[in-house]
């Protein structure tokens, strides 16, 4: 997918259009707010890079599905998202739709990659696919420290809702799992070599 700059305004759109429908009655307006917070760090910035730097498309759409999924997640809370066919249908005994939205989160391996690349911070073909996929790990981590932080210290309802934990004792180690899922993903689909030539 090559660069344009209606691409990125028609996913800003749509990500304004879910934010102003899932801001209107969430379940839980701190829950609400805490898990907003960080989708507002991501899309600002991001816009504040498109100055300076322009992703692909393809990097675009990858970066787009996380907001759009965390915001959703803000709105009813992540256990209580609307996800019954695919629980149902797997047989799942717990709400996955925010493992997805972990996923998601490892797609912004390719970006990362991307950008690493065109700026020429990397001349090592193994390390483009490297570095991101740690990056990730870092990042996840990171997270979830940040929710076990706000989970001690909110509101004891507003923190399970944020922490999102269902009963799972490993749920922080599994979410940490689905972000690596996400980037080796992105990374594995031939990313790597669309980066590295430039194709992207």
């Amino acid at each position: 997918m090559q660069k344009s700059s209606r691409f990125p305004l028609i996913l800003l759109g749509l990500y304004i259009v879910v934010f102003l429908i899932c801001a209107v009655h969430p379940y839980d307006r701190s829950v609400w707010f805490a898990e907003n917070l960080p989708i507002w760090i991501v899309v600002g910035g991001l816009f504040w890079l498109s100055r300076e730097y322009r992703f692909s498309n393809a990097s675009y759409l990858w970066m787009a599905i996380f907001p759009l999924l965390h915001t959703i997640g803000g709105h009813y809370t992540f256990e209580r998202v609307p996800f019954d066919l695919v629980t149902d249908l797997f047989g799942f005994e717990r709400n996955h739709f925010d493992r997805i939205a972990h996923f998601s989160v490892g797609l912004y391996a390719y970006p990362f990659a991307e950008f690493l690349r065109y700026r020429e911070m990397i001349k090592t073909k193994w390390v483009i696919f490297f570095f991101p996929f740690c990056f990730i790990l870092a990042l996840a981590g990171f997270y979830e420290m940040l929710e076990w932080l706000y989970a001690i210290s909110a509101d004891p309802k507003a923190g399970i809702a944020v922490l999102g934990s269902q009963g799972d004792v490993w749920d922080a180690q599994k979410d940490m799992l689905a972000d690596s899922l996400g980037a080796l993903f992105v990374l594995g689909i031939g990313g790597v070599s669309r980066v590295w030539t430039r194709e992207a």
